[in-house]
């Protein structure tokens, strides 16, 4: 008994002796590695997203998706579809075309700046110490039928008249102060505008004023001519200015009729 219950020792012994043999020649044991805590660690802590920040506000209401807006898009103008293709040169037909329409302008407006002038003209105040004026007056380019209307203080002195190339007029009385005369364009001849050329002369022939008018169908030239009183130094000047002419020219028969 006591032969057998050591032999089970002895088997004992040398199996546990065995396994750690083995043990020891397999398995290689390996530390641990010592790791801190993540919470202590603020590289490694990521925060949650707070919800105000969040650009996306959840419908407390319910949990329908939300399309989103609808964005306008600018179209392009789409190009007519042709056959022939399109560039910047231009047809023999439309500069041709715009070339005619050029004349046709210049002519138009070469008409109207031939066609007179179409307000009335002042052509000026003269003074003189006169007792009458002699109104003349003439076409100054070649004769085509002008014809005007000559007006003294509004009043009607001659109702119509053709133009020459000679001079035609009047006499005129003059009143004390201011006399207006107006020369009214009745038509305008075949050759363009109204024109004329006149001239105011003196009772001794002295040129007061001279002038020229283009003027329109309907449109006045108009002249004033202030009458002056003499002094009583020009009538003494002017009355032995006339009695010596008329001494000379006394003299002058008497030698003749020697």
């Amino acid at each position: 008994m006591k032969i057998l219950i050591s032999l089970l020792i002895f088997f004992s012994i040398s199996v546990s002796s065995f396994s750690q043999i083995d043990s020891e020649r397999i398995g290689i044991a390996i530390p641990a590695e010592e790791t801190e805590d993540p919470k202590d660690d603020p590289e490694l802590i990521i925060e949650p997203v707070k919800e105000e920040e969040n650009d996306i506000k959840p419908d407390d209401s319910d949990n329908t998706v939300t399309a989103p807006k609808d964005t306008k898009t600018e179209q392009l103008p789409k190009k007519e579809f042709s056959m022939i293709e399109k560039n910047n040169l231009r047809s023999s037909g439309e500069l041709f075309k715009e070339q005619l329409d050029r004349q046709l302008k210049f002519k138009e407006d070469d008409e109207k700046s031939n066609n007179g002038s179409l307000v009335n003209q002042f052509l000026g105040e003269y003074r003189t110490t006169a007792k009458a004026v002699n109104i003349i007056y003439r076409d100054h380019q070649y004769p085509d039928g002008d014809m005007i209307r000559v007006f003294i203080n509004k009043d009607i002195v001659v109702p119509s008249v053709v133009l020459t190339s000679g001079f035609n007029g009047l006499l005129l009385p003059l009143d004390e102060g201011i006399n207006e005369i107006d020369f009214l364009a009745l038509n305008q001849g075949t050759s363009g505008p109204n024109t004329a050329e006149f001239q105011i002369l003196d009772e001794f022939g002295n040129i007061i004023a001279a002038n020229q008018w283009n003027l329109a169908t309907g449109v006045k030239a108009t002249i004033t001519v202030v009458k002056e009183k003499e002094s009583a130094l020009n009538l003494k000047s002017q009355s032995v200015g006339q009695q010596e002419k008329l001494k000379d020219s006394t003299q002058t028969n008497s030698k003749k009729s020697n």
